[in-house]
């Protein structure tokens, strides 16, 4: 082999290489972003969550007034389940008010915020928020907007892949929690 072969080889070999790692050093980059990013929305519905737990209980003054607060007397569910109009304003009417639906409700908005905040038992949270999103969804309806899609359909939606993708493990203790014994056994707890 000639010298000019033999360089054009390893230039060629060390391309090769220099493009893989490039490559690697892209996909490494663009899995952390994801990792980030996807923490970020874990983040973002906890606080949404606690957020609505807290102006609940105790009244803030944004969507519910002070005197109409949980610790005040006020019912949770009331003002929002008792004016659904749509095709299940009749089920959610009946439950608009009733202590055993607002202990559920307050107790699924603190469970389910502070397991994303935390990034534990991301799987139940996950399960859990979608199913009060999709409530909280054919309480919407009709939709004023769109004719199927609003934010509570979208977060439904993300809490599951939240979970799938296993959110909780970045910015969160999902990687200590796996470890505990009692979710080794159940990894539904996860």
């Amino acid at each position: 082999m000639s010298s000019i072969s033999h360089h054009s080889a390893q230039w060629a070999h060390g391309q090769v290489a220099r493009e893989r790692d490039a490559a690697a050093a892209t996909h490494v980059t663009g899995d952390g972003v994801a990792r980030y990013s996807f923490a970020g929305v874990r983040l973002l519905l906890a606080f949404e969550l606690l957020w609505a737990f807290g102006d609940k209980l105790l009244g803030w003054g944004l969507a519910t007034p002070t005197d109409r607060a949980w610790i005040n007397g006020g019912s949770p569910t009331e003002g929002y389940l008792s004016g659904v109009e749509g095709p299940f304003a009749g089920f959610f009417g009946a439950l608009a008010g009733n202590a055993v639906v607002d202990w559920l409700f307050m107790l699924g908005l603190l469970g389910i915020g502070l397991a994303l905040a935390l990034g534990i038992g991301m799987r139940i949270a996950a399960g859990a928020g979608a199913l009060l999103m999709l409530l909280m969804w054919l309480a919407s309806l009709p939709l004023e907007n769109n004719p199927f899609v609003d934010y509570h359909l979208v977060n439904a939606v993300l809490l599951v892949g939240l979970a799938a993708f296993l959110a909780g493990d970045t910015a969160g203790l999902g990687n200590w929690w796996a470890r505990l014994p009692l979710v080794q056994r159940f990894p539904v707890l996860r």
